[in-house]
């Protein structure tokens, strides 16, 4: 298998305490590391940033300094991994206004010349994978739910830069998971790691 440039986002926004998501990040560093494929993480629960309160801010606002290596990271990047818990049935708010501020017009997409804002998409060529860890059984997420929040995140953030395709890893009950069931998420982590999948 070729070896990948893979980015690593890291989206818990408590940093105070190790919690599966970072588990599951390690792993899958780990296995991406074993088999030979370049890696980079951002932790976005460890950069200062404001969030955007305007539309004029998005579009001709200077980008935080803070979020420049990101954005070049994420310009590096053939395959991209976001790993969250989610909130309130929406990933956390710091990881939202994270993707607010780098996917800005000039870096996520370009104004063709006819004039659509969301014309060409800047990050075409890239591949990306979600791990998404929930209180609720995935099932109900999925079906019930519609995971309607991923969707969203797929169709109106990644699939608008360009990043395609998106695959999903969407862990249920994770508060209460068995430590059995945790090795084998582990486990299975750091195999898509190894394929950077």
């Amino acid at each position: 298998m070729p070896r990948q440039r893979v980015l690593l986002i890291q989206g818990h926004p408590d940093a105070s305490e190790p919690h599966l998501c970072h588990a599951l990040a390690r792993a899958y560093a780990a296995g991406a590391g074993d088999a030979g494929h370049a890696i980079r993480q951002v932790d976005v629960a460890g950069l200062d940033f404001p969030l955007l309160r305007s539309q004029k801010e998005w579009e001709a606002g200077v980008l935080p300094p803070a979020l420049q290596p990101a954005q070049d990271d994420i310009r590096w990047a053939e395959h991209i991994v976001l790993f969250f818990p989610l909130w309130l049935g929406d990933m956390p708010a710091l990881l939202k206004g994270f993707l607010e501020q780098v996917a800005r017009p000039g870096f996520a997409f370009s104004q063709e010349a006819g004039g659509n804002t969301f014309g060409k998409k800047g990050l075409t060529g890239r591949s990306a994978r979600v791990v998404a860890t929930m209180g609720m059984p995935a099932i109900v997420y999925r079906w019930y739910f519609r995971a309607h929040s991923i969707k969203s995140l797929e169709r109106n953030i990644l699939g608008l830069c360009g990043i395609s395709p998106v695959h999903e890893t969407l862990i249920g009950m994770s508060g209460d998971l068995k430590p059995a069931d945790a090795v084998q998420w582990i486990a299975r982590l750091r195999r898509l790691g190894q394929r950077a999948q």
